[in-house]
């Protein structure tokens, strides 16, 4: 008999100032949609449109909910927000161990808050890049304040102004090397800005991850 390992449980929950509404609309709206959740690639269009039109069930009010029994829900009023991401279930025996979804909440989450707060003008543009390194070498790419969101997740804004959101397949304090991600949101950038923040960029990582790689919307992210 086939064993099946129940889905782990998790609760991501981020304070948003910002009204109710707004940040619904954001949530529901594709092109707003575009401007917060994931990175760019090729497919992120499709994807936006699969997880939050075709598979979400919307249930007032500012709830939708998914097969697995997760949901998004926003709670607040006119000018602050509740944004908490939920996967219900049985408490799990390694209530630590790495979740690529609840993860990924927690870096997109940091990415909503960051556009209904800051309200960046112009299109976002991203960097996705990866590879194997320590959490304190990723950290040390950017001067400036860090924030944690939980073990694996930490953000700060640069010098520039963007957005920088770092997730680990392990706590980031831990002294391994370890599977990295990176997301720079940037707006605004026309090309030939975008092009000199991607190159900056791709000589800080090289030198400091083992596979290093890094992904626009022209170099799809898998």
């Amino acid at each position: 008999m086939v064993r099946v390992t129940p889905l782990k449980p998790y609760s991501v929950e981020v304070p948003i100032r910002a009204g109710r509404d707004a940040v619904w609309a954001a949530a529901t709206q594709p092109p707003l949609l575009r401007q917060w959740f994931g990175w760019d690639y090729d497919g992120l269009d499709a994807e936006i449109r699969h997880i939050f039109v075709n598979e979400a069930t919307l249930v007032a009010p500012e709830r939708m909910t998914w097969a697995d029994g997760s949901y998004f829900e926003v709670t607040g009023d006119d000018t602050s927000s509740v944004v908490r991401a939920v996967r219900e279930g049985p408490v799990p025996d390694y209530p630590d161990a790495f979740d690529a979804i609840e993860e990924g909440w927690k870096s997109f989450l940091v990415q909503l808050r960051h556009l209904l707060e800051r309200r960046p003008e112009g299109v976002r543009r991203t960097l996705y890049l990866t590879g194997e390194t320590t959490g304190r070498q990723v950290l040390e790419l950017v001067e400036g304040d860090w924030h944690r969101v939980g073990k694996r997740v930490a953000w700060a804004v640069d010098a520039e102004g963007f957005l920088v959101v770092v997730s680990g397949n392990v706590p980031l304090d831990e002294p391994e090397a370890a599977g990295m991600q990176i997301v720079v949101s940037t707006f605004g950038l026309d090309d030939e800005a975008f092009a000199v923040c991607r190159d900056d960029w791709a000589k800080r990582w090289a030198p400091v991850a083992d596979g290093a790689s890094l992904a626009t919307a022209e170099t799809p992210g898998s």
